[in-house]
């Protein structure tokens, strides 16, 4: 979501003669676009705005937009008093007004739903892979995530708007489109004559797109991953056999009070259901230890579920209290050095789990998406279906396909290698 608020944020400006400065010292506008699903995201923030004020020109507009603004308000010009601007996540596109008048504080942080999509200029030149938002924000409520709050309740865009952004991206280069909500699959709009519109059919008729070559969504949410949905993973060649849906903890209990209401044993039945259609199909997931009240046999339920699923990649994080959540003020807060060790287990095996599935992947052959080039220039680096980053010696014809058959021919725990395949 970030990454497609950026790109849009920067076709806003380059709208307006601007374009990306190579150094923030020379900027005339410096934006700062924020997440704060975690304490850690929010304080690097405000430590970057204490470096970037001692070196921007003395008359260059700084502010920030995305989710710690939401979360900030206001206190953020007492923070910093240098600041310009403070925009949420719904109204960055604000951004306009203190353009026009810079010599004034902006503050908008207002849920403005989905007026942002009509405000935002079409982007006429779209990168391989095309983020597209079906929704803001989000109803479950659970109790440790700030999105309700930062992103508000859930709202779906309708399915034409949906469809002529994928259209517009695909124009603009774009071959794979990735589909975006905080409850990606919980993804319901209802018209005007009363049908119901559902995730499955922005994939179905994206599929029938010629120049798309690979789809994919998330973040998903368990009890939301319904039969139509697992039946494109069966039938659409051009879904990508990879899925993201976390479960946070393998624990009853901590689940109750996250206030997700699905258990292991019901993610377990979701998976084996979305293997029945898709047998080659792999799953990520993301993890909170730590929750408030985890015990030792909670975190080891959730070392259960991930060993017995096996992910091929997750996010694990430390729990992080975040303000208007109700799991901050929850009692047994978990001391932090329990939560290193925890976190350290879990991330060691779910290591051994992606090294083992990374090895298991020599010899075979994927069609690979091209990413960019590798911080020295002589790799290129590719993402099989699988979202692996795969690394390739760059062609000394310079040529780079977007799309490419490779043959890979190492693996350890964080990528592969591998060769073109004629």
């Amino acid at each position: 979501m970030n990454v497609y608020d950026g790109q849009r944020l920067a076709a806003l400006l380059e709208k307006r003669g601007m374009a990306p400065a190579t150094d923030v010292a020379d900027a005339d506008v410096i934006l700062l676009n924020t997440c704060a699903v975690r304490a850690k995201a929010t304080d690097k923030v405000y430590s970057a705005l204490g470096r970037i004020r001692r070196v921007k020109k003395p008359d260059a507009l700084m502010g920030i937009v995305g989710c710690v603004a939401r979360e900030s308000g206001g206190d953020a010009f007492r923070r910093v008093p240098d600041l310009n601007f403070v925009l949420g996540p719904q109204s960055y596109h604000k951004i306009i007004d203190i353009l026009d008048n810079p010599d004034t504080k902006l503050l908008n942080i207002d849920m403005g739903g989905l007026e942002k999509f009509d405000a935002l200029p079409p982007m006429t030149k779209s990168p391989l892979v095309a983020y597209i938002p079906v929704q803001e924000g989000c109803n479950h409520c659970c109790t440790y995530c700030i999105v309700p709050y930062t992103r508000g309740r859930e709202i779906s865009r309708a399915p034409i708007d949906v469809m002529r952004d994928v259209k517009t991206a695909v124009d603009g280069g774009a071959i794979e489109i990735c589909f975006l909500g905080q409850n990606v699959n919980g993804y319901n709009y209802i018209d005007e004559n009363g049908v119901t519109h559902r995730l499955s059919e922005l994939i179905r008729e994206t599929a029938k797109i010629d120049a798309v070559k690979r789809i994919r969504f998330t973040s998903s949410y368990p009890t939301e991953m319904t039969d139509d949905l697992i039946d494109m993973f069966r039938l659409e060649p051009k879904l990508l056999p990879f899925l993201n849906m976390p479960i946070q903890s393998g624990s009853p209990d901590v689940l109750t009070r996250m206030n997700r209401p699905s258990d292991a044993n019901q993610y377990i039945d979701i998976v084996t259901r979305l293997r029945a259609a898709r047998p080659d199909i792999q799953i990520s997931s993301d993890f909170i230890v730590g929750f408030p009240g985890e015990t030792d046999t909670d975190f080891d339920q959730t070392m259960a579920i991930a060993k017995h699923i096996g992910y091929i990649n997750s996010y694990c994080f430390k729990y992080s209290p975040r303000p208007h959540t109700a799991a901050a003020t929850m009692p047994n807060q978990i001391p932090d050095q329990i939560k290193a060790v925890r976190l350290a287990k879990l991330d060691g095996l779910l290591n051994e789990i992606q090294r083992t599935f990374n090895e298991s992947c020599r010899d075979k052959i994927f069609d690979c998406l091209f990413e960019g080039p590798d911080k020295t220039g002589r790799h290129l680096v590719y993402r099989t279906p699988f979202m692996q980053q795969t690394i390739v010696v760059r062609e000394q014809n310079g040529h780079t396909p977007p799309m490419a058959r490779i043959r890979i021919t190492d693996a350890n725990k964080a990528s592969l290698r591998g060769e073109f395949v004629d």
